[in-house]
């Protein structure tokens, strides 16, 4: 196979256009195999499953699982520990304003603008009054506050560990190249978007929907996407990570069918991609672009055939990434990141979440025509689920913490295989979109989630009457 190629011709490479050199020779076959055991130790971990302890899981369940249990009562103290950090920390920064360079770590961690400032008080307000269980009911009880601390952030402190140190032998090492310029062709067919943008689905599926999105808001503002195309991805393609889907399996108690259930989501959000962009308001945005005009060819070199160009897109990405110890330490960094920005979140919309469901009728309000629907398609105990599904606009975790209790596991299959493919909330994908240069407001986000909504139910359900 041809392994050379002219630099003039090179496309961009990962998420950013880059100037990298090919590797010849000695080079090719090392980073070959780079490419091909380091993507394999990332597809172990996060893709392939098998059967541990009578469930179907993945690698990096068992690991989750092993760490949350070595970890046990003890996991409180990093809890209070790291909600407590994340806001002095960045009240530190807000009040006494020194002088950190732009892009530094301590700048990344700690220096946040007055709302999400003022949602690291609330997480560490909640956290203190759960664990000494002083405070309102609404904050304290069992069915609220104690489900986050006790039920899901065990759950997510030897998660985020394993997931975000290991990430980088999934998305780094060549494989999203690899299958990006691959399923290059079926994205500009089948969703109407150029083939670039299947880079981003894998940037959400193989990371994170918050890492998707950053790629699809960075590439509109470079104008590889029309506004149309940034519109579309960041809504439809946006997808909860594999594992972040652990997480809300576990949650709500269907991790034993987890390869079933990912299966389902993952039919879910293919047939939503395909209808999304055909209906308003998607259909509706224009083909614009930020700059005035397209910057993007995805032309393959003449001399390449399809599966050619994706090896030597993916090899030449391994041949550049650093060593193992500098990659840790940015994943290390980046670990921290997501320990003292979301988890304070987590406790605070969470929180606020669960007490409106326990002591309020709001989202049984905002519900109640949906339960008609459920009720069609024979869904059980489809007044408790109905409150779940609306739950998932403002955060993704929250139809799973509601939902847990529904003593029907087919209802909380549906349940949370609906909440990931809803894919529009608030607390993270919508906050970030409304920051972003992508125009949509949140009418038109509500919208979206709605249509997702409807058509994850349709599907969703069906493949839950053949499974139960």
């Amino acid at each position: 196979m041809t392994n050379y190629i002219d630099k003039s011709q090179q496309p961009i490479l990962g998420n950013d256009p880059v100037d990298l050199e090919t590797p010849q020779g000695a080079q090719w076959q090392a980073s070959m195999w780079k490419f091909l055991l380091f993507s394999a130790l990332g597809m172990a971990l996060f893709i392939i499953p098998f059967q541990w302890d009578g469930k179907i899981t993945i690698l990096l369940g068992v690991l989750t699982d092993t760490l949350q249990a070595v970890l046990g009562g003890y996991v409180v103290y990093a809890v209070l520990a790291i909600v407590t950090t994340s806001f002095i920390g960045a009240l530190a920064v807000k009040v006494l304003r020194p002088n950190l360079h732009e892009g530094s770590m301590w700048a990344k961690l700690f220096d946040v603008d007055w709302f999400w400032l003022g949602a690291r008080f609330l997480g560490v307000l909640f956290a203190w009054m759960i664990y000494l269980q002083v405070g309102p009911e609404f904050i304290i009880n069992r069915n609220t506050g104690s489900v986050i601390f006790e039920d899901l952030i065990p759950i997510l402190i030897p998660l985020f560990f394993f997931a975000i140190l290991s990430l980088p032998f999934l998305t780094d090492f060549g494989l999203m190249e690899f299958l990006g310029t691959l399923s290059s062709k079926v994205f500009v067919k089948l969703f109407k978007l150029p083939g670039r943008s299947a880079v981003d689905a894998m940037s959400s599926w193989f990371g994170a929907a918050s890492i998707g999105l950053l790629v699809t808001m960075q590439e509109y503002n470079k104008s590889y996407y029309s506004l149309r195309e940034a519109a579309i991805i960041a809504t439809t393609f946006s997808v909860t990570s594999i594992a972040f889907t652990y997480v809300v399996a576990k949650t709500i108690g269907v991790d034993n069918n987890f390869v079933f259930f990912y299966l389902t989501i993952a039919l879910t959000g293919f047939i939503a991609a395909i209808i999304m962009p055909r209906i308003p308001p998607l259909s509706l945005k224009p083909d614009t672009y930020h700059s005035g005009k397209s910057m993007l060819d995805e032309g393959i070199p003449a001399e390449y055939s399809t599966y050619q160009w994706a090896v030597n897109r993916a090899v030449t990405r391994a041949h550049s990434m650093p060593s193992l110890g500098n990659v840790f330490k940015h994943s290390l960094k980046n670990l921290f990141d997501i320990y003292l920005g979301l988890i304070p979140v987590i406790f605070a919309i969470g929180t606020i979440g669960l007490g409106l469901a326990e002591y309020t009728p709001v989202f049984n309000w905002l519900s109640a025509p949906l339960v008609p629907l459920l009720e069609l398609l024979q869904i059980p105990e489809a007044a408790e689920a109905a409150p779940a599904m609306i739950m998932g606009f403002a955060d993704m975790y929250l139809p799973a913490l509601v939902g847990k209790s529904i003593e029907s596991e087919m209802t909380r299959f549906i349940v949370g295989a609906a909440s990931i493919t809803q894919i529009i909330y608030m607390s993270e994908v919508g906050a970030l979109i409304l920051k972003s240069n992508i125009k949509l407001n949140v009418l038109e986000l509500f919208m979206i989630f709605i249509l997702r909504t409807l058509i994850s139910l349709v599907v969703i359900t069906t493949v839950a009457h053949l499974l139960y």
